[in-house]
């Protein structure tokens, strides 16, 4: 059976909400200051974050959660601006991939770096959120 929320818990899931605002915030000022709206530094990070480093559009859709058609759109203007580019998957030649420009990395690694200090503090604050849930569980 649940138990009631503690004074704790309110605390810990408001600092936790606080937290995670202050950080989107912070990533979309260092994203826009490195020329990335935060739909771009999301896509980049994405692709970049893959192992082979270019993903289909709807491999693309699935890890953003957005539909298909959204990413497209998506890809059609990051590759307007030259952080993307399309490359014919190897396997498969009815598969086109998207990969980052040297721009496009560039951006985004100055972008990764500067939020640094925000994902940090932000993954100190789970790692608390997370203990504190870890108390509330209840004991066999």
């Amino acid at each position: 059976m649940a138990t009631k929320p503690s004074q704790a818990e309110y605390e810990s899931v408001a600092a936790l909400r606080a937290a995670l605002r202050r950080f989107l915030h912070e990533a979309h000022r260092i994203s826009h200051a490195h020329g990335l709206t935060p739909q771009r530094y999301d896509l980049l990070a994405v692709i970049q974050g893959t192992s082979p480093g270019a993903l289909s559009i709807s491999e693309i859709a699935n890890l953003l959660a957005l539909a298909p058609q959204s990413v497209t759109e998506l890809v059609d203007r990051a590759e307007h601006a030259r952080l993307v580019r399309r490359v014919n998957d190897k396997s498969d030649r009815r598969v086109t991939r998207v990969a980052l420009t040297a721009d496009g990395k560039r951006r985004l690694d100055g972008a990764l770096t500067a939020l640094r200090p925000e994902r940090r503090l932000l993954l100190d604050l789970l790692r608390n959120v997370y203990a504190q849930a870890e108390l509330l569980q209840p004991q066999d």
